[in-house]
């Protein structure tokens, strides 16, 4: 006599191991499947916060550029061994040039006019700074990296008669001399080229700078006298 099955007896039997070891299969695929996901999007938020870094950097160092040569100033300068510098001393890859702004929280008895230079070394743009204007023998600038992956750096200078020209001073000009405008060009290795065209303010030689551009030996601060209407670049100046 057979024993009575009971009600869903099929059901009660559970499953079987191959069942089993499929359902484990499909779990571990959806998991790696799923893994593998998260870490891709991880990666690509770490990529995107380089990225985002690198361009931050990019647009800072541009920026400073472009700050300093907005702040240029006519005070030429005393170099290391009593020589005579121009205001703004520049060719195709590298620039030199007095800027106001510099800034004295502190209150110390020095002058807000600095002395800066830009420069490609090793792929990498460079600002450096002097501690003081008129050097000493042994003077030397103080350097910090903007940013890297540079391919090149080109400054172009444009004088009062709208001519283009990769040094400054031209060979006629004062020391204290600026020049209408500066063009400079930066070359990323991933980013390409990034121009900016940068209009420098107008002014008369400072207060202790004579004719012929000698400084006086006790000149006092260096004060800015501006003409009315800032300089600007004239149409068809750009080519």
């Amino acid at each position: 006599m057979k024993p009575a099955s009971s009600p869903g007896g099929a059901l009660a039997r559970g499953f079987t191991l191959i069942e089993i070891l499929v359902a484990l299969v499909v779990f571990a695929a959806m998991a790696a499947i799923t893994w593998s996901a998260l870490g891709q999007i991880a990666r690509a938020r770490a990529a995107l916060a380089i990225e985002q870094e690198r361009f931050a950097a990019v647009v800072r160092s541009m920026s400073d550029l472009e700050r300093d040569l907005r702040q240029a100033i006519s005070r030429p300068l005393r170099g290391n061994y009593g020589e005579l510098q121009p205001a703004l001393l520049g060719n195709g890859d590298r620039i030199e040039l007095s800027r106001l702004g510099y800034a004295n929280p502190l209150a110390e008895p020095r002058s807000n006019i600095e002395r800066v230079l830009y420069a490609i070394d090793d792929k990498r743009l460079r600002r450096g700074r002097y501690a003081v204007l008129d050097r000493a023998a042994g003077s030397a600038a103080q350097w910090r990296a903007l940013v890297d992956r540079i391919s090149a750096l080109r400054f172009r200078y444009l004088d009062a008669d709208g001519n283009w020209s990769d040094q400054w001073p031209p060979r006629e000009a004062a020391v204290e001399a600026l020049p209408r405008a500066v063009e400079f060009r930066l070359v990323l290795e991933d980013l390409g080229e990034l121009r900016r065209l940068v209009a420098l303010p107008s002014t008369l030689p400072p207060k202790g700078v004579g004719a012929n551009g000698t400084l006086a030996p006790n000149a006092p601060g260096i004060v800015p006298q501006a003409v009315p209407g800032a300089a600007t670049v004239p149409p068809g100046a750009i080519p």
